[in-house]
């Protein structure tokens, strides 16, 4: 299995504005790979893995490619997506797990559920025993489950159809640091079973426990992507330096400034206002270069 994103835009229209959410994406994943994308709250990170599941709303527009094996998700009907995507190609880790469960019903009810909607025979147990949960937990309604116990089911959910592809957005939102370790150990447990695993995250602590790869977004365009282990050891974006700089482990330094909106994007390069290295060069806007970089002075 390999997932292909090629030239992916999002433009959302609102009443007076267009909202420049993802530009002209592109990346790939392999089965036995974790990717991180990595950045600033509002930078486009969420709709873009979105927008590979067909999940965004009808004043939008997607174009670019996103190739699943010979499968165009972009181009999919919606019927295609909810019959062979969801569940079954794709598995969604969504934010804040314990609020997209059915508050009425038990977890048990609720794999029971999907495991029924996507054909499979495996029984709760079986599913919540692969998660890390005890099949008493699973009796519990959602506002009886712990902060770890919901994430739990959330990854079960994700597992009920055995996807080749795992999809994990901000899954470390709300937890402390003990519960981020063990689901950042969960989700490379699942990539090193031979599942690629996609991570949409603002924590770069937790990007560094599990990622074989990251890739920086910054204002809707990722403008850096890089091996895990050269990235952290150092950054070539000034975007992607200033994100490590300001880590309480590193010089706890945050980035001067504030992002542009995402409906008033700046010509050239967008983070020049911010950068310490602008030059009149950067009022052209720097395409990504063969090292995966996109910036006139990497």
């Amino acid at each position: 299995m390999k997932l292909r994103v090629d030239g992916l835009s999002v433009r959302f229209r609102i009443p007076g504005a267009v909202v420049h959410a993802v530009t002209d994406a592109r990346f790939e994943l392999r089965e036995g790979r974790c990717l991180a994308v990595v950045g600033e709250s509002g930078c486009g990170k969420s709709v873009m893995a979105h927008a590979l599941l067909g999940l965004l709303p009808g004043n939008v527009t997607v174009t670019g490619h996103a190739w699943l094996d010979s499968l165009d998700l972009v181009a999919a009907p919606e019927k295609v997506l909810a019959r062979q995507v969801r569940g079954r190609l794709i598995g969604l880790v969504p934010q804040s797990p314990a609020a997209h469960l059915t508050p009425v019903r038990t977890a048990r009810a609720q794999l029971a559920e999907t495991l029924r909607e996507l054909g499979r025979a495996e029984t709760p147990d079986a599913l919540a025993e692969r998660a890390g949960l005890r099949p008493q937990d699973l009796d519990r309604y959602p506002h009886q489950l712990s902060g770890g116990m919901a994430q739990r089911v959330a990854n079960a959910l994700a597992l009920a159809g055995d996807p080749p592809l795992i999809l994990a957005d901000e899954p470390t939102t709300g937890l402390d640091r003990p519960l981020v370790d063990a689901t950042m150990a969960e989700l490379r447990r699942l990539c090193d079973e031979g599942r690629a695993v996609l991570i949409i995250t603002h924590d770069l602590r937790a990007a560094e426990q599990v990622a074989d790869d990251i890739a920086v977004m910054y204002a809707s365009r990722i403008v850096e992507r890089s091996e895990a282990g050269a990235f952290f050891a150092g950054p070539r974006h000034p975007y992607a330096k200033g994100l490590l700089d300001a880590l309480p482990s590193r010089r706890f330094e945050p980035i001067p400034g504030q992002p542009p909106e995402l409906t008033r994007l700046p010509d050239g390069c967008a983070f020049r206002p911010r950068c310490p290295q602008a030059t009149p060069a950067c009022e052209d806007r720097p395409d990504m270069n063969e090292k995966g970089v996109a910036c006139h002075h990497a």
